[in-house]
């Protein structure tokens, strides 16, 4: 669904734990944090805070945890 950024809590290089919220959007008037269901890396991210989205926009780019 269509929605906006409301939060980035990562950068390129990091490394979320599993369970992290990596982007947060709203959607009709309602949040939804997007986790990662196992460690990964953050190849890079595609978006920022405030901009608007689209299904099947990519968002950010991961590759296993070192």
């Amino acid at each position: 669904m269509n929605g906006r950024v409301v939060a980035v809590n990562v950068a390129a290089g990091d490394v979320a734990e599993a369970g992290r919220a990596l982007i947060v959007l709203e959607a009709m008037k309602m949040e939804h944090a997007l986790s990662v269901p196992h460690a990964a890396q953050v190849k890079a991210v595609h978006v920022a805070a405030g901009a608007q989205v689209a299904p099947g926009q990519l968002l950010a780019e991961l590759e296993p945890a070192p």
